[in-house]
């Protein structure tokens, strides 16, 4: 053995925390904060100007009471709510929680102003700083009253245009088991081609709801994030096992769509919620045909596995039955920002698959990048594209 020599740190000395070194910066901004708030240095460049103020609706209601607005107030300081003026004339209001109105918080403005069923009326709010916002109600209608039974209903067509959809194209699964090389690559550059439509009419649904949201959410820059974190968190998910594939693979799929009709069934409550959703027997039906589409690109990954049965139905509930939980969620407590969010999500989920899905066509018969372009793959994405095009032509409004 060796003697330490005098002075010679000990192998076992425990080092100087790290944590300590920590508090260091952490102090020093807390102390810079602390400075800035007390000494009031940004009162030398206020020229009397009144604050940057911002006002947005986030729900509008209709009854026999009047009106009712949700408000989230976006300034840069608290605002006050000094005037409502509806069609142009002044009207008493009432504000629930009274009094100034704290940047990201909300309040319920009532006007008992006597609407007209299918007539237009201009809201506009003035601030004590002599700020003006104004809301407009397209069409005036009765906004629906939320009930068991309503609730029931909305449950009962989300099935409908969700679950039944996709179970019916899960259903093509004994049908299509037999099939060869260049039909199952055919079939999985459908899904790639169903799950693009998919990804760009999500964003696309996300940005507008995005900016009818409150500025202070950043709508555009929530969109894009949150599609990067949910496409990096499924990533390594699904990358921690190696590549997903057969009932790995088929499972992410069902969670991109759901989370894409998450998003849907949001927009399609609110809509219930506002009285304005005209929902035709060729809507559902054109809502019902672009789903089943989804449940064969499902399929296709589990076409050379024989999982066991309830493995389907799960699959068909995992797709379909958000838009159940959307509905109801819209219906209930709506604000566009989270249809943004849930869409946002969903966007990066379908992006997640696409590209499993390509990575497991470039893995078959181990061609690489080639097996992409083959006749095969190059015709099912366009098929999954066209006919999720087509079909969408049935459900826009």
């Amino acid at each position: 053995m060796h003697d330490i020599e005098p002075g010679t740190p000990h192998a076992t000395e425990p080092k100087r925390p790290a944590l300590a070194w920590l508090a260091i910066p952490v102090a020093i901004a807390a102390l810079a904060v602390w400075w800035l708030l007390s000494s009031n240095l940004l009162a030398g460049f206020s020229n009397g100007a009144p604050p940057v103020e911002n006002l947005t609706v986030e729900r509008t209601i209709l009854d026999q009471g009047g009106i009712r607005l949700l408000v989230r107030a976006g300034g840069s300081e608290p605002m006050r709510i000094a005037q409502v003026q509806v069609d142009a004339g002044h009207w008493l209001f009432e504000q629930q929680p009274p009094g100034p109105i704290a940047r990201g918080d909300t309040a319920w403005i009532s006007v008992p102003y006597p609407w007209v069923v299918g007539e237009t009326h201009h809201v506009a709010f003035v601030t004590n700083t002599g700020a003006a916002f104004d809301h407009e109600i397209g069409v005036a209608v009765p906004t629906p009253v939320t009930t068991s039974g309503s609730l029931a209903s909305q449950a009962l067509l989300g099935v409908f245009v969700g679950i039944v959809p996709v179970a019916v194209g899960l259903l093509f699964y004994p049908a299509l088991r037999g099939a060869g090389p260049a039909t199952m690559n055919f079939l999985l550059a459908m899904t790639v081609g169903l799950l693009a439509f998919l990804l760009v009419d999500t964003l696309e649904d996300a940005f507008e709801f995005s900016g009818e949201s409150a500025a202070l959410f950043q709508g555009q820059a929530m969109v894009i994030l949150a599609a990067a974190a949910s496409f990096l968190l499924l990533m390594a998910v699904a990358r921690s096992h190696g590549h997903p594939s057969g009932l790995a693979l088929a499972t992410y799929i069902a969670l991109g769509i759901g989370l894409h009709n998450l998003g849907e069934g949001l927009a399609i409550g609110a809509s219930f919620a506002a009285g304005a959703a005209g929902l035709g027997t060729f809507l559902v039906m054109g809502f019902a045909l672009h789903n089943i589409t989804e449940g064969i690109g499902i399929a296709a990954p589990i076409l050379k596995v024989k999982p066991p049965l309830w493995v389907f139905p799960a699959l068909a509930l995992l797709a379909g039955g958000p838009a159940v939980i959307g509905m109801w969620v819209g219906s209930l407590a709506y604000a566009p920002q989270w249809s943004a969010l849930a869409l946002a999500i969903g966007a990066g989920a379908i992006l997640q698959v696409i590209v499993e899905v390509s990575a497991l066509l470039m893995r078959t018969g181990n061609r690489g990048t080639a097996a992409l372009f083959s006749p095969a793959v190059l015709a099912g994405l366009g098929v999954g594209i066209a006919f999720m095009y087509g079909t969408a032509m049935l459900v826009k409004l």
